[in-house]
């Protein structure tokens, strides 16, 4: 598509791994029609925003982002390209395209509250954004292509996994099993905008963790809202423990995925995440609150009960094989009725648990969702007081489970240097915990990035670790 070639393109992500993945699409698609990657928006004749609408803040964000290029020029040359490369093209004007979940929800919405931006693409047309911007660049008006899941389906348009993606990182990739969520949790808007469960062939996804590995990716992520339910939709039943195996034996040295939905996490599955050796010992089971009352509100479908039993049950097969498992969860504070009781009752499962980490946020009112329409009376002052207790309590739990890695050698896979000091290196542990060492003197960050290196752990800390490259 000559009308994007030598453009220069910037994406900007918000929420999940899966919009990231979808990012990663987006690039991947620009590059192989002759655009290239700038780091900074105001180098950018391309920017393209892929949005989250879980919470309102993520609204607040890219209407403030958009908002600032409104009147930014564009700068002469980037001089941060990844490819190294300068403008071919005369900057004619700055495209501002908006994708993900905001687009899908909001549609032609978006451009009559913001007129400058250019292009709206929704969760299903993805394959469609060259197109769109290329009529935008040109001068043909606001572009807008918001498709329902059905529709997306009827106009063949073209599945994005099959479409080119520039991975951020060589040694890491998102494969994603499936889209779409069937839970419809009371609470989230995801269902909406992501449509229903749809997922991708066994055999097919097998085959991209083989050519995956065989590209020389250590670690792979599989996606899905729900991962613990793949293959319900094709097979009539899930087969998620078998995919967790099948792509740990693909001949990649990691394997994680995300998310569970705790409703959804059989046996099975449990002692495959036990059994293979390539799955890493950290899992993300979102509990969202300890309380009963709560959890039947939220239509998340178990119990506190079901819920711990579910967390002995992976801390005794992991224990059966000889590892520890890392827990992390996301928590809900503010729910629509909840009382002191019910928070309490969240604060006793965080300490029974022992979570590694925890993602806490206050209850974000979503517009076409059940609980949108739920009042409640509790005070902003009382649900951030909770809030407050919570962050506390979790990293303590943080702290703690850090702890225990004091004088232990951990093989970490370096992403690189800090943000902060091009002097320390920083990778992640098979917990997934954040770890620095040293840059040897007269090495460089490109010796250790996208390598797995033994580190012995002299220092503990609540978010990281610091040790020494042994």
């Amino acid at each position: 598509m000559k009308e994007l070639r030598g453009l220069q393109f910037c994406v900007r992500t918000f929420g999940c791994q899966m919009n990231k993945h979808d990012s990663e699409r987006v690039a991947g698609m620009l590059e192989a029609l002759g655009a290239f990657e700038v780091l900074k928006p105001e180098d950018a004749d391309i920017v393209v925003f892929m949005t989250c609408c879980v919470r309102e803040a993520a609204d607040v964000r890219l209407l403030g982002q958009v908002a600032s290029l409104k009147n930014l020029p564009i700068r002469a040359a980037a001089e941060d390209g990844r490819r190294g490369a300068q403008r071919a093209t005369p900057a004619k004007k700055r495209v501002i395209a908006v994708g993900g979940c905001i687009g899908q929800r909001d549609g032609a919405l978006l451009v009559k509250q913001l007129p400058h931006i250019d292009v709206v693409f929704g969760t299903h047309t993805i394959a469609h954004l060259p197109q769109l911007l290329a009529a935008a660049y040109v001068g043909e008006g606001a572009q807008v292509e918001v498709l329902a899941d059905s529709v997306a389906l009827a106009e063949g348009i073209a599945r994005a996994t099959d479409l080119p993606t520039h991975r951020e990182q060589h040694w890491h990739a998102w494969l994603p099993l499936m889209t779409g969520c069937n839970n419809f949790c009371s609470y989230c808007i995801v269902p909406y905008v992501r449509g229903r469960e749809q997922s991708r062939p066994f055999e097919e996804i097998v085959a991209e963790a083989q050519r995956l590995a065989q590209e020389g990716v250590l670690e792979i992520t599989l996606l899905g809202q729900n991962v613990n339910s793949y293959g319900r939709d094709l097979y009539g039943k899930p087969r998620f423990a078998e995919a967790l195996r099948a792509v740990g034996e693909s001949g990649i040295q990691r394997l994680r995925f995300a998310t569970s939905h705790p409703k959804d996490l059989s046996a099975e599955t449990i002692a495959a995440f036990a059994e293979t050796p390539t799955v890493m010992p950290q899992l993300h089971l979102p509990v969202q609150s300890g309380s009963d009352a709560v959890l039947k509100a939220m239509n998340r479908n178990y119990t506190v009960a079901h819920y711990r039993a579910l967390i002995d049950a992976v801390r005794e097969a992991t224990a059966a094989q000889g590892r520890e498992v890392a827990l992390s969860t996301d928590i809900i504070v503010g729910f629509p009725g909840e009382t002191e009781r019910d928070f309490e009752g969240t604060l006793e499962l965080v300490r029974a648990v022992g979570y590694a980490q925890a993602f806490t946020f206050i209850y974000s009112r979503r517009e076409g969702t059940p609980a949108a329409d739920l009042a409640d009376d509790t005070p902003h002052e009382v649900i951030q007081e909770r809030f407050d207790r919570l962050v506390k309590l979790v990293q303590e739990s943080a702290y703690e489970q850090n702890a225990v890695e004091l004088e232990r050698v951990l093989p970490v896979l370096f992403e690189g240097t800090s943000k902060r000091d091009a002097g320390i290196l920083t990778g992640r542990s098979p917990k997934n915990q954040t770890v620095h060492a040293a840059l040897p003197p007269g090495s460089s960050a490109e010796d250790f990035a996208g390598t797995i290196r033994d580190v012995r752990i002299t220092e503990t800390r609540t978010w990281y670790l610091r040790g020494d490259l042994t």
